[in-house]
Parts: C-alpha cells; structure tokens; sequence
C-alpha cells in the first residue's frame, strides 16, 4: 500500500542546473458557443480562461527564462517542430475527440519533446470513466458498481440498486453532471439515460450512488514521491434547499460564482487520522494504478459504511489562480503554504526529475 510523505516542495539539488529553461504551455481557450454549432451549453467547460493561462505563464517565468505559448490546435503540431521547447506545461484538455485529452502528449512523444503530465494512454483512460473503473476494480481499488449503455430500454436494476447517479461517460469538469443526475426509480433513470445519450453522442455511465461525505485529493510526484496535499471536502450542506449532494454543473458553474462563491469548500478537511490515511492510501493506490505522472486531483466519496471509493481521477486538474473561483488543487496547494507559482514549479520540477533532464 502507498506511503504518506511529508511536504516538501522545494527544488531538489540536483535539478538547480536545470531551472533556466525554454518551457512550452499548451492549452485550449474557452470559446463562445454558437446556437447553431448544436453542441451542448457545457461544451467548453474544461477550457480554460486567458487570465488562467496568463497566471501559469507568469508562474513559470518566476523560474524560467522563457514560455512558449502554444494553442492546443490544428497549428499546434507545426509549431512545436519550430519551436522545440526544452519542456512543455501541459494543461490542454483537448476539443474533439473521445480521447482528446491525449493528443498533445502523443505529438511531443513522437517529436521527443518532454511535457508535464500523464502519457496519452493514461489521459485517455482517465477521461473514459468506465475503463478507469475497470483498471482500479482489477487492483481491487474501491469504486461504485456500474454499467454502461447507449439505450434505456435495459433493466439496469437487476444489476444495481437504487439510488444511482447517470453522467455522460467521456467528460470532465462536471459537464453532463446535472442536479436531476441522481434517479431514484427506473422511469427516472430511464429518461436520464436517454436525455444523456442525446445531447452528449456518447453512452451514459450508471453507478451505484454512494451516500457518505465527498472529498478530492491533489497529489503531486511519482513513484516513491507522491506527495497528497491537504485534502479538501464538499460541503453540501451549502448548496440551497433542495438542491441534491453532488458537484453538479450547477453547483460548479451557476450557483457557485466568483462574485458570489459559496462557502462549498473545507481545507484542510476535518478528518480524524484513520479516514486521512484511507483517503490518502486509496488515492495513491489509485494514481499508481491508473500510470499517472507528475500530477493529478483524484474524487474520492465515502460509502455508507464510511469506506473511500475513488469517483474519478483528473490527470488534468483545474488550476484556476483566484481563491474566490473555488478551484481545488489551488485550494489544497494554498493550505500546503504553497503560492501559485510554487504549485505550478512544483509539477514542471516533477517533470523535470522524471526526465532527467
């Protein structure tokens, strides 16, 4: 089982010779969506914002000498063989594609340029929820039961009970994750299958809702140093009345604000010694399972026996800079006494080891 690492997040001596560095930064920018393109309203939710990656831009700068910017597009390819940054921030999602989040590392692998960040058959298994299941039930790693299918017409509920919570099976940043996700009766998930197969084009996955307390776990290293960060639960006893326990699109997007943030989020979470342990080792284990490198933020919810199951790992976490956008990993990161340029070092410095470069 996974060891626990006190923090330490500073420069190794052997990387001070390496500091100096031309680093790349993919990403894809938000764009406004079009009534007429027929896609769904959450469509460019994993994109990020210029202001996100201006801050990691000027994060890397604190340390390096120059950041290439690098839109994760249809041009990206050539400018890479232009360019040939010593290393490259990876923090592109990807637009097209069930395995979009692996196309960027898969050109710098084949031009032999470094990044940060998992490899492209791990993104690609991460974004996939089913088959990230399947790899965790194979190390015997708790995760709820679950099923997936492109039709409603199954009798799900001889294979799993009531509650269960249906989600789009290939996105991320809560997209299909809607405040009617948790169905009670077959009916209800019937129409919740059916309304996710349509507007996602892609299969709904069915799990088993689990009813204990949520948490998400940032992690950064690899190997014997994975380091977790101080855990972080949700609270939704913050959402308003009615609203049902989960991290919905709209609780992440509509209802949760900057302007007006609600008071979702405690870190570190208060957690006796015991569950800290279970949450720390399952996410490990789980990181280790899965391939992931330099960094990830892994959900993990509580049963109703109070066992740790991993909901989903982020092997492209979020790290949007202001406090009030309640974004987690920043938010473990600041509770670590880490500033915003040191989270963002930090991974580059795990690259970097990695590489050896």
């Amino acid at each position: 089982m996974a060891g626990l690492i006190d923090l330490d997040f500073s420069p190794t001596p052997d990387l001070e010779g390496a500091l100096r560095m031309r680093v790349g930064l993919t990403y894809n920018l938000k764009k406004e969506l079009k009534e007429e393109e027929g896609l769904p309203p959450d469509f460019y939710a994993e994109c990020d914002e210029i202001e996100t990656v201006e801050a990691v831009r000027d994060a890397i700068l604190e340390r390096h000498e120059e950041v290439i910017m690098i839109e994760a597009d249809e041009d990206a390819y050539g400018k890479f063989r232009e360019t040939r940054p010593d290393i490259v921030f990876n923090m592109a999602e990807g637009i097209w594609g069930e395995s979009r989040e692996s196309q960027m590392p898969a050109i710098m692998e084949m031009l032999r340029i470094p990044y940060t960040g998992s490899a492209p058959l791990t993104l690609a298994l991460c974004l996939n929820k089913a088959r990230a299941k399947e790899v965790l039930s194979h190390y015997g790693i708790p995760t709820a039961r679950f099923l997936v299918s492109e039709t409603a017409n199954l009798d799900f509920g001889k294979y799993l009970s009531f509650p269960m919570i249906v989600k789009p099976l290939l996105e991320g940043s809560s997209k299909g994750i809607k405040n009617d996700s948790i169905v009670y009766n077959a009916a209800e998930l019937k129409e919740k299958v059916s309304s996710v197969v349509a507007e996602y084009r892609q299969p709904a996955l069915i799990e088993e809702f689990l009813k204990g307390r949520e948490f998400t776990v940032a992690l950064i290293g690899n190997g014997a140093n994975i380091k977790t960060l101080p855990i972080v639960e949700i609270n939704y006893s913050a959402l308003p009345e009615g609203v049902n326990p989960i991290y919905s699109y709209e609780a992440k997007w509509i209802l949760d604000r900057p302007e007006n943030p609600l008071n979702i989020f405690s870190c570190p979470a208060d957690v006796n010694g015991r569950l800290k342990k279970a949450i720390d080792t399952v996410s490990i284990d789980a990181f280790k399972a899965l391939g992931v490198k330099d960094w990830c933020r892994i959900d993990v919810r509580l049963d109703g026996t109070g066992v740790p199951h991993i909901i989903e790992l982020n092997p492209l976490p979020g790290i949007l800079m202001d406090p009030k956008c309640n974004s987690c990993f920043p938010k473990a990161a600041r509770a670590a006494g880490m500033t915003f340029g040191g989270l963002v070092n930090a991974v580059l410095d795990s690259a970097i080891a990695r590489y050896g470069l």
